[in-house]
């Protein structure tokens, strides 16, 4: 459902296969799983309370090596590779920073505050990072190097901002972390272009605390209902929502971090809750 100028359409599309899962990463007393990212060969995980980032091979999803994160706090909300750079970025909730970490061989690690509370990265159109920093209710893009570029402050109606990531358009779609939950896209004036929600009379129901996000080449949009212990998808030139069908030993326990691999056909899941796992779904000839 899509919610523009006032009006509520009601869609209802139906995907012509399901994703299948291709492999569990599992908890091996590690903690729980806070954030996940890709690049190349290799899959990076962060877990609550640890200052390393695990790194598992992407195809037999052995664990290779560890990164140690001097400094970093309890709460990493957020991570995402670059490619062009060769790095990682991490979001330090407790402490109001970023950390960039190399991936060329020494593992250096440069960091810079930003706005309070910083949970979701992406990199947008610009090969910038973008942090969604929630206390502060903005998004702030920056170089790779820590010079900003730009803040959007989001305007009445977008609270609680999770995790944004920039369309072709140059919007930006935000996940707003509340009960009802919302995914708004914005102007990079902060003002609300359109929403996507759920009614009750919607099959797919509220969203209750979305959290991550990913977008398809097409613009198309995963979301991380959390609360709701599922995946939704977004399409974006019919404006409809509706829920993947993901088969999970156990069912999937408080999904929270998601990281699209569309050069492999992968989709990870990171759980928060349940059996801490990582999730590893194949969608080749799935439309996303």
């Amino acid at each position: 459902m899509i919610h523009h100028m006032d009006t509520w359409y009601v869609c209802i599309t139906v995907l012509t296969a399901s994703p299948t899962l291709r492999h569990v990463i599992p908890f091996q007393d590690r903690g729980l799983v806070t954030a996940v990212a890709s690049l190349d060969d290799d899959v990076f995980v962060v877990r609550y309370n640890s200052q390393q980032v695990d790194i598992y091979d992407t195809v037999n999803f052995t664990i290779q090596r560890h990164i140690t994160v001097p400094g970093l706090g309890t709460r990493t909300w957020g991570i995402i590779a670059c490619a062009r750079n060769i790095c990682l970025y991490l979001s330090d909730w407790g402490n109001d920073i970023v950390h960039r970490v190399e991936l060329s061989g020494s593992n250096a690690v440069k960091m810079w505050s930003v706005a309070s509370g910083p949970r979701g990265l992406s990199v947008n159109i610009a090969l910038n990072l973008v942090v969604t920093c929630f206390r502060a209710n903005k998004l702030q893009e920056y170089t790779t190097h820590g010079d900003i570029v730009r803040e959007i402050c989001l305007h009445t109606g977008v609270m609680s901002p999770w995790h944004a990531n920039q369309l072709s358009t140059g919007d930006y779609v935000v996940s707003l972390w509340a009960s009802p939950g919302v995914v708004s896209v914005v102007g990079v004036n902060g003002q609300i272009v359109y929403s996507h929600g759920q009614s009750q009379t919607s099959d797919v129901g509220q969203m209750e605390h979305p959290t991550s996000l990913a977008v398809t080449k097409n613009d198309n949009i995963l979301v991380a209902d959390t609360n709701n212990n599922r995946i939704l998808s977004i399409n974006r030139s019919a404006g409809c929502v509706q829920e993947l069908a993901l088969s999970v030993d156990g069912g999937m326990q408080s999904p929270l971090a998601l990281c699209l691999d569309e050069s492999r056909g992968r989709l990870y899941v990171g759980e928060w809750d349940g059996q801490h796992r990582v999730l590893v779904f194949d969608f080749d000839g799935v439309i996303l």
